[in-house]
């Protein structure tokens, strides 16, 4: 009955830390692509302010 509990929990570990190597293989990716998304709105929030810039000033984009 104990070995039984024991297999048990060693399986439940073993399925934790697959998960656990999963969450992490596929990390940098999402960070990666995370990365990228910010860049872009952060260009696209430059121009835009610009060009608000611009209106409010009077001058030519």
């Amino acid at each position: 009955m104990e070995g039984a509990s024991i297999e048990k929990a060693l399986g439940r570990i073993e399925a934790a830390l697959t998960r656990i190597e999963r969450a992490a293989s596929t990390a940098p990716k999402a960070d990666q692509e995370l990365a990228a998304r910010h860049e872009r709105l952060r260009e696209a929030v430059t121009l835009s302010l610009h060009q608000l810039d611009s209106l409010l000033t009077g001058q030519p984009t």
